[in-house]
């Protein structure tokens, strides 16, 4: 992708999304970010959008474009998770984890690719997790909306694949984010020990794996899952 093309990354104000967002900023793209509550401070092009409301989607991206031009690389970031066992979750709780990860990341590939396929050129990397393929007590749902994001990644890979759009999965293991900064220290040891790099990740190594999933080294990479987990989930 061209170095000064538009990058739209949905859940940017902070964590992963700020750091990818930081990234393709420091390479010279035009950024976009969007935010449903807490707008971030960092100097990106900053819209409002509930990735929940296919309306405030289209708004959203309608603006990149006719103010940025038209998207090239959009990374689906935006997610939502409460940890509950099983036989605890509410129904309220399941379908908002659903309607945000998983409908809310389909809704954005859907529109994004609009302009990337008349353009004949794009990327749609979607932020799955190792809890998608490894699996997570307590997190049943989340865990179910993550796996869910390789099957709709590689049934779109194969629907825009003869337009020069690749579509790919980043799946970060534990990073250190505020998220995980709220983990007790007994869980980040289970969790450190059982990776065998034996640390959690920063945010900028999830970043630099998107990053190359957006170059032209890596222009033959279409329906892939890129784990970036110290090893946690290798062998799934």
């Amino acid at each position: 992708m061209s170095s000064n093309g538009v990058v739209f990354v949905t859940g940017g104000n902070r964590g992963i999304g700020l750091a990818i967002a930081q990234r393709f900023a420091q390479d010279g793209f035009k950024v976009a970010i969007s935010y449903r509550e807490q707008k971030p401070a960092d100097d990106f092009y900053m819209v409002k959008a509930d990735v929940t409301d296919s309306k405030s989607i289209d708004e959203a991206i309608d603006e990149i474009e006719k103010n940025l031009g038209p998207l090239e690389v959009v990374v689906i970031n935006a997610g939502t998770n409460k940890d509950a066992l099983a036989m605890r979750l509410e129904d309220s709780d399941m379908e908002q984890i659903i309607n945000t990860n998983l409908m809310g990341s389909i809704r954005v590939a859907r529109r994004s690719v609009k302009s990337m396929i008349k353009n004949r050129k794009g990327r749609i990397i979607f932020i799955g997790s190792v809890v998608g393929m490894l699996g997570s007590p307590g997190q049943m749902v989340y865990a179910s909306t993550k796996a869910g994001l390789i099957g709709a990644a590689r049934s779109l890979a194969r629907e825009v694949g003869s337009r020069g759009v690749t579509v790919n999965v980043v799946a970060p293991g534990y990073v250190d984010t505020d998220m995980t900064n709220d983990l007790d220290e007994a869980r980040k040891d289970m969790i450190t020990s059982s990776t065998p790099l034996g640390r959690t990740a920063s945010a900028s190594e999830i970043a630099g794996v998107v990053r190359f999933l957006a170059s032209e080294d890596a222009s033959y990479i279409t329906g892939a899952v890129i784990p970036v987990d110290g090893g946690l989930g290798m062998g799934h």
